[in-house]
């Protein structure tokens, strides 16, 4: 018999820690984390700049820091509403890590910070999987990407703490079917609260820096089901067992694994893919820039 360790578990479990350390550190030191996950073109960054608008005239102390892949467009877009912003660009790595987020914070964050939004990379699949030690997890996605988004993206939504529907003022041009949304936004994350937005429209105005600044006050957090349910075990193998090359391995924790050709395996956070260092593979570190303050 031999152990196959699963490199993809390492990596997490690492991540975790990093999650855990910069949570507390950041906690103690008054400020609250918002991770904003969601598909490109949802509107997140539309809708993140109003709300750094409304903070800024509230006198609420916010910063906010934007991963993407190339370009620092969405930086500059948010610095307009004159808060802390700066822009992480990661070479085509498609998440963000706490240990890398941790790293873009120090000497950055300004030390009075009550709020920090993370606007994650656009990507409904590795960002899912990694905690960045954030209090509250949002996950948005947009009336024109159809009704049945949380089914096809179970980890995303299912790990969500809040849901924010965006770009409402089209609903109905694009015939979204709100409660068909909603029902399966429940099917894989029963009692996550599902907010309506428009940055455009005004609808929604304030309700996510409401609740940031509601979670930073102490108040109660939505427990998904999806994050409460025990780790995946790791996997034995006997001696000649052969994988099938590419075949992924997407963990539901808590799930009990048969291993047939082509089965597949969901992780929530801390338990999900990562990325695999085979031998002779390259990491690419990110590197960012910084979008002085107006």
């Amino acid at each position: 018999m031999c152990r196959v360790v699963d490199l993809k578990q390492a990596v997490l479990a690492k991540n975790d820690s990093a999650a855990h350390t910069l949570r507390a550190e950041l906690t103690a030191r008054g400020t609250t984390v918002v991770n904003l996950l969601s598909s490109p073109g949802s509107g997140k960054t539309a809708l993140l700049e109003r709300e750094l608008g409304l903070a800024r005239e509230r006198g609420v102390p916010v910063a906010a820091l934007t991963a993407d892949l190339a370009t620092e467009n969405d930086a500059l877009r948010l610095a307009r509403s004159g808060v802390p912003v700066k822009q992480v660009l990661t070479d085509g790595l498609c998440h963000l890590e706490a240990a890398m987020l941790g790293r873009h914070l120090d000497g950055w964050l300004p030390e009075d910070t009550r709020l920090l939004f993370v606007e994650n990379v656009g990507n409904l699949v590795c960002p899912a999987s990694y905690d960045l030690g954030e209090s509250l997890r949002v996950v948005l996605a947009s009336v024109t990407e159809g009704e049945d988004k949380p089914l096809k993206y179970p980890t995303a939504f299912g790990l969500a703490q809040l849901v924010v529907v965006t770009k409402t003022d089209i609903a109905q041009a694009v015939e979204f079917d709100e409660p068909a949304f909603r029902a399966h936004v429940q099917q894989v994350n029963p009692g996550v609260e599902v907010v309506l937005t428009s940055a455009r429209g005004g609808e929604g105005a304030g309700i996510l820096l409401d609740r940031a600044l509601a979670v930073g006050a102490g108040g109660a957090v939505h427990a998904p089901v999806m994050a409460q349910q025990p780790p995946a075990h790791h996997h034995h193998h006997a001696e000649g067992h052969d994988h099938v090359p590419g075949h992924a391995h997407e963990h539901v924790p808590g799930h009990a694994h048969e291993h047939g050709p082509g089965h597949a395996h969901e992780h929530g956070p801390g338990r999900g893919p990562g990325h695999d260092h085979g031998p002779g593979s390259r990491h690419t570190h990110p590197h960012s820039g910084v979008v002085p303050t107006r």
